[in-house]
């Protein structure tokens, strides 16, 4: 991915989602031909010069100071999603030097890790990296997502892919009962990858593969939204166990770069809670994908979605 190109349609973007009213503006309205804000008024929002600006927005961000960048932030207006990815992309303009795709490295999960997984036996818990593979689950983790596991087939050395699953299975829409959010998610949480490691090519190749074979991914990536995806609320229609309400807590592994650990929780005494405990029994039937060879994994069809 080009620094250049997407520091250029980042900033561009942003621009064109301010209103000169919520920029407080209101006086310089009026017959415009661009959406949002000018050029030279980011730069006035901004207190630098139109022309400093227009090299930014050009895709110029290298050597631009903290506090260049930090003004840019707030004529923006970003959140703080956006801010950190302005930063990411001004961290990867400022290295300096050929842009290089490093190969698609394996991703190996420690032992530890597997450990500490299948220690938490009441709620599903993966680990993910940022191309959205699942690279390890415990019992109930494997089985909330047993449709993406499925669609591994039983001889594939790739890990399941959210991304993947959510653009290229048509289940998807029935275990995503918002699916038009989670697909926004999707690509605002990789699209943050992107500006974090421009230069993995396994991301790269994802991206190209979304995009050649789906207009939804397609129009949502040029959309260039970003977001941080640590905590809150996650609603899954399982075909086995129904409708799922649950909270999330997403924690970044220090020791193991890139690689993110995700527990969903569902509240006491509530549906999702005996949900979670008819899940449990069910996971106990399933064979594990991770470690039975040879054996076709659990296909759950349509006809079975709860509703």
């Amino acid at each position: 991915m080009d620094n250049r190109t997407e520091t250029r349609d980042f900033l561009s973007t942003r621009r064109a989602k301010i209103t000169p009213e919520q920029a407080g503006l209101a006086a310089y309205g009026g017959n415009r031909r661009v959406p949002g804000l000018r050029r030279g008024e980011v730069a006035m929002l901004a207190g630098m010069s139109v022309e400093y600006y227009t090299r930014l927005e050009r895709g110029n961000l290298s050597g631009a100071s903290e506090s260049v960048l930090e003004s840019l932030a707030n004529a923006l207006q970003l959140d703080d999603a956006e801010r950190a990815h302005l930063y990411d992309l001004a961290r990867a303009a400022s290295e300096g030097g050929r842009p290089r795709r490093r190969p698609a490295r394996k991703q190996t999960i420690r032992p530890g890790v597997q450990l500490t997984l299948d220690a938490i036996t009441n709620s599903p818990a993966i680990v993910r990296n940022g191309r959205l593979d699942i690279l390890a689950s415990n019992a109930l983790g494997r089985a909330l997502y047993s449709d993406i596991y499925s669609t591994r087939g039983s001889n594939s050395s790739e890990p399941p892919n959210l991304a993947r699953y959510l653009f290229f299975d048509e289940r998807s829409h029935a275990f995503y009962p918002d699916w038009e959010r989670a697909a926004n998610d999707t690509v605002a949480i990789m699209r943050t990858e992107a500006g974090k490691d421009p230069y993995d090519r396994g991301l790269t190749d994802l991206v190209g593969e979304l995009s050649t074979r789906s207009e939804e991914f397609r129009v949502r990536w040029a959309a260039h939204n970003v977001r941080q995806h640590y905590t809150g609320q996650k609603y899954f229609r399982h075909p086995i166990v129904g409708d799922l309400h649950m909270l999330y807590e997403a924690m970044e592994f220090s020791a193991d770069s890139g690689l993110t650990l995700t527990v969903y929780n569902g509240e006491p005494n509530t549906p999702t809670a005996d949900a979670f405990r008819l899940l449990a029994s069910w996971a106990a039937t399933m064979p594990d994908p991770d470690h039975v060879a040879g054996e076709a994994q659990p296909i759950i069809h349509k006809h079975e979605s709860s509703t």
